[in-house]
C-alpha cells in the first residue's frame, strides 16, 4: 500500500475512533439526562413517599451511586484498551474486535445494574406510586424522535 492511502486508512480509522469515543462518553459519562432527572423528580417530589420509603431508595441510590462508578471506571478502561488496539493493529483486527467486545460487555452489565436499581426502587413503592413510575420510564425510554 503506498503512503497516501496509508494515511487515509489511518485517517479514516483515527475519524472512526473519535467518532465512538464521543458517543461513549456522550452517552455514559454526560451528567445526568433528563430522563434520569424526570425519574428523580418523579420519586422525591410527586409520588409523595412517607419517611420509610424515602429511607429505602436513598439507601438503594447510594448502593447503585457507587456500582455505577465503577462501571464507569471500566468503561474508561475499556475505551482505553481499544483506542490501544486501534492504534496497534491501525484496522479492524482481532485486538479492536476482541476490545469492541469488551467495551459491549461493559456497556451490557451497565444498563442491566441501571435496570435492577429501578426495579430496586419500584419495589418500594406502592400500586398507586409504582404505576406512576412505570409510565415515567417508559416515557424515558421512548423519548418522541424530533
Amino acid at each position: 500500500m503506498n503512503w497516501t492511502r496509508r494515511l487515509i486508512v489511518i485517517g479514516l480509522v483515527a475519524f472512526a475512533a473519535a467518532l465512538a469515543g464521543t458517543y461513549a462518553g456522550r452517552v455514559l459519562f454526560a451528567p445526568e439526562g433528563q430522563s434520569e432527572t424526570e425519574l428523580h423528580a418523579l420519586l422525591h417530589r410527586e409520588l409523595e413517599l412517607d419517611a420509610a420509603q424515602e429511607a429505602k431508595i436513598e439507601a438503594i441510590e447510594q448502593r447503585f451511586a457507587t456500582r455505577r462508578k465503577v462501571l464507569e471506571l471500566e468503561m474508561r478502561a475499556a475505551n482505553a484498551r481499544l483506542a490501544e488496539a486501534i492504534e496497534a493493529e491501525h484496522g479492524y483486527g482481532p485486538e479492536v474486535t476482541a476490545a469492541i467486545d469488551h467495551t459491549h460487555k461493559v456497556m451490557g452489565e451497565m444498563q442491566k445494574e441501571t435496570l435492577e436499581h429501578l426495579f430496586a426502587m419500584r419495589a418500594v413503592l406502592r400500586p398507586d406510586q409504582a404505576a406512576r413510575f412505570d409510565r415515567s420510564v417508559t416515557r424515558a425510554l421512548t423519548p418522541e424522535l424530533p
